[in-house]
């Protein structure tokens, strides 16, 4: 006997034979011969009255920037989804397969491998996860296994009021059988199926059909190709966007209509309207895992950087550039601060618990004796670092004629990068001071994956209090 259809049997819909709701809101007709076949005697109570929550994110399309911008998504940057959801054959799920250990085992590996194969400076990652993960793990736990993550730069997206935003924002999606993988889908974004237990779900169901036909993470592979490879041959499947609603849009006005006929009461004369998904909170995520920075001097006053998160060189010496280790300074990897070529932190200008930017940075050269640089990020575009033996600096991005966004890099970025460039004749003191003349003449050009960024490098001015 085929398993009952979640949501759609007896079971569920049914007390003492007799249907336990007065109306079934359906969003397809396709759901209603389902339930047909499924629960005869629930059928008569179906109401097509769409997806209300898929609507409200179809109407907030236009603001996809606002959202990213929320997420601390810099321009060019990709950001990945990770969703799950609840049980033990998703993405998170207890690892049954190989005798249980809990879902920090299950997702360990692959936030390995994001660390690694990634560099943050041109991809972002966000997680979002069934509120039955949250309530059955607890949230105490699901930090803990996600830790040393979210110290490299992953976003744990609200899972009850930010899930939307967050799907909106994203440039591709890891999830499995859950509604928010298939969410993505309907809008058309690239999904790579790391789960997908097609004994699960209902064989009829469009969802199964997704399952599939979507393409599938080979757990055995690196990741980063396979990303490549889903957003370079990603054409939207028709299902999800046919299936999940037959009437876009409508839903307000069809649940409205239904609910005042219950009621009995005539409906109000102004339209209906679902309220508009609100615009979350900046998210602030420093990284502050130590950050393995690869480098190449491409010509005067030009660096290429990748910065990674992983805990091994992301390329081999075949690769060419040179490797140095940038530090925040807030780091739980207290020990390699004093191994760190570059120390930064983020922070208002005039925080007074750093005296100013000059003064932070005389302290931690200071205290840092084999750091050659600090860094202190000011702003979205500019910071004041120090090099060893000289005075402070300001980096400031210069704004791209035609570019909304003057700062597309992280400001800690623009200190590794001039730090490359003022190693990369070796350690001589006279000609390191050389180059740095050159490029406060010149500027500084930064490359991180595909984005130029131009930034200007001058003395602080007005001076700062207490320099």
């Amino acid at each position: 006997m085929p398993a009952p259809v979640f949501g759609l049997a007896p079971e569920w819909l049914l007390s003492r034979g007799r249907p336990v709701a007065d109306a079934l809101v359906l969003s397809h007709p396709e759901q209603h011969e389902r339930l047909r076949l499924a629960c005869p005697k629930a059928a008569p109570t179906a109401v097509l009255a769409g997806d209300p929550c898929f609507d409200r994110v179809l109407a907030a399309r236009p603001r996809r920037e606002r959202f990213r911008r929320a997420l601390g998504v810099r321009p060019g940057q990709r950001l990945v989804l990770l969703n799950s959801t609840w049980n033990s054959d998703s993405l998170f799920g207890d690892g049954a397969e190989d005798g249980g250990g809990g879902g920090g085992d299950v997702v360990a590996a692959l936030l390995d491998r994001i660390a690694d194969e990634f560099p943050v400076d041109e991809f972002r990652f966000a997680a979002v996860l069934h509120p039955n993960v949250w309530h059955g793990h607890g949230p105490g736990q699901i930090r803990a296994w996600l830790d040393r993550a979210r110290r490299a730069g992953l976003t744990l997206v609200d899972p009850l009021t930010g899930w939307r935003q967050a799907l909106l924002a994203a440039d591709a999606v890891i999830g499995d059988h859950g509604s928010v993988t298939y969410y993505a889908a309907a809008l058309g974004t690239p999904v790579l199926l790391a789960s997908a237990p097609l004994d699960a779900l209902d064989p009829d169901a469009p969802i199964s059909t997704f399952m599939r036909e979507a393409p599938k993470l080979d757990p055995g592979a690196p990741l980063a190709p396979q990303l490549a490879e889903l957003l370079r041959r990603h054409r939207p499947l028709p299902g999800p966007a046919e299936f999940t609603t037959s009437v876009p849009g409508e839903s307000a006005a069809r649940l409205r209509r239904l609910f005042y006929s219950m009621m009995r009461e005539p409906e109000p004369a102004r339209p209906a309207s679902l309220t508009p998904l609100p615009l979350p909170g900046h998210e602030t995520v420093p990284v502050t895992v130590p950050l393995l920075v690869r480098s190449r001097v491409l010509g005067p006053g030009e660096v290429a950087i990748s910065r990674w998160a992983g805990s091994r060189p992301p390329t081999g010496p075949q690769d060419g550039g040179e490797l140095h280790v940038a530090v925040h300074e807030d780091t739980r990897d207290a020990d390699r601060l004093d191994l760190a070529d570059v120390v930064f932190r983020d922070g208002a200008p005039d925080d007074p618990r750093f005296g100013s930017p000059s003064a932070w940075t005389s302290e931690v050269l200071r205290r840092h004796r084999d750091c050659a640089l600090a860094a202190y990020v000011t702003g979205p575009s500019t910071c004041v670092v120090r090099v060893r033996g000289e005075e402070p600096l300001r980096l400031t991005a210069v704004p791209v004629a035609g570019a909304e966004d003057a700062g597309a890099a992280d400001p800690a970025a623009y200190a590794s990068a001039l730090h490359a460039w003022l190693a990369a004749d070796g350690p001589d003191p006279a000609t390191a001071r050389a180059r740095l003349a050159r490029v406060m003449t010149d500027g500084l050009v930064l490359r991180t994956g595909g984005r130029v960024q131009r930034v200007r490098v001058a003395p602080p001015v007005p001076p700062e209090p207490g320099s």
